[in-house]
């Protein structure tokens, strides 16, 4: 991997799926949605994830595929992409973080940093 500098930013928003948990069995649905932005003069292209979950329980699971949500978007200078999906958790709180693999246009590339970030049903201070 070069020491590409990374002209990506990370906003994540998340959401707690009520409807479609299950406190009883311990399964607690969130959703997250992801905007990447291309800060840079070039565009890029996401190639690859790598997401790193944890719940409360300091359990861990290791994602690590091709693109998102079946895609490998390619994101001009000063645009966003985004995209929308979830996971489930065995605890009412949890965190993600991760990287995703990147290529600038010049076929180098690059990891953009996924910042921590935490899943709570609502209410929950954990």
């Amino acid at each position: 991997m070069s020491q590409v500098e990374s002209p990506i930013k990370i906003k994540v928003d998340t959401q707690y799926l009520e409807q479609q948990s299950d406190v009883a069995d311990n399964k607690y649905l969130f959703s997250y949605t992801i905007t990447i932005i291309n800060l840079g003069d070039n565009k890029v292209t996401l190639k690859d994830r790598h997401w790193i979950i944890s719940n409360a329980d300091g359990e861990q699971n290791e994602v690590k595929g091709p693109g998102v949500v079946g895609e490998t978007p390619t994101i001009a200078p000063n645009t966003a992409y985004q995209y929308t999906s979830g996971t489930v958790m065995e605890t009412p709180v949890g965190f993600m973080q991760g990287f995703y693999g990147m290529e600038n246009h010049k076929g180098e590339r690059f990891l953009a940093t996924i910042p921590p970030f935490r899943l709570a049903v609502p209410g929950i201070f954990q």
